[in-house]
Parts: structure tokens; sequence; C-alpha cells
């Protein structure tokens, strides 16, 4: 029988890009980007839409889905992810803490 060592657990921030060692300004950045993502996500889900019809309700090609669905957030800024969001129908709020 193989036991294996866990030498440090480290507890997480709440944050994973800070965890990841991403500077304060630049996980939250990432954390904030990921998060609408995430709602986009959701929302395409929950409608039932295909690439296609998310496409059209967004105003923007189907590829451009397809890199929000596969998570690729280095091509979206925070402002083009709030506007897709607005596009269905949605409302954005910034809470600031």
């Amino acid at each position: 029988m193989r036991t294996e060592t866990i030498e440090a657990i480290t507890e997480s921030e709440g944050n994973v890009f800070a965890d990841l060692g991403f500077s304060h300004e630049e996980s939250e950045l990432m954390r904030m980007r990921a998060d609408l993502m995430k709602h986009l996500r959701h929302t395409i889900a929950d409608k039932g839409w295909t690439q296609t019809a998310a496409a059209q309700v967004f105003g923007v090609s189907q590829a451009r889905v397809s890199d929000l669905v596969q998570g690729k957030w280095d091509k979206f800024s925070i402002d083009m992810l709030i506007s897709l969001l607005i596009r269905t129908g949605q409302h954005c709020e910034l809470t600031i803490r």
C-alpha cells in the first residue's frame, strides 16, 4: 500500500487568481471577468440557446460565443462582457466594498 504525505495545505484567500500569485489588482480584475463569463455561460444554458442563437442575441459571431463558452477570458474585456450581459436584457450593478 502506498501512502502519500501532504506537505502543506494553504488556505485560499477566496480568489483563485490571488492564490496563483497574481497581484491584488490583476487578480480582482480577472475574478470579475471570470464571474461575468460564468454568468453569461449560465444564461446561455438556462435559456437553452445554441451558440448561433446566443450570437444573434449578443450581436456577435458564433465564433465569439464559442470563445466565451470555452472560457477564453483573454479575448474579452470587462466592458465587452457587460455589454453582452445587457444585450440579454439583464442589469449589471457594481458593488464597492
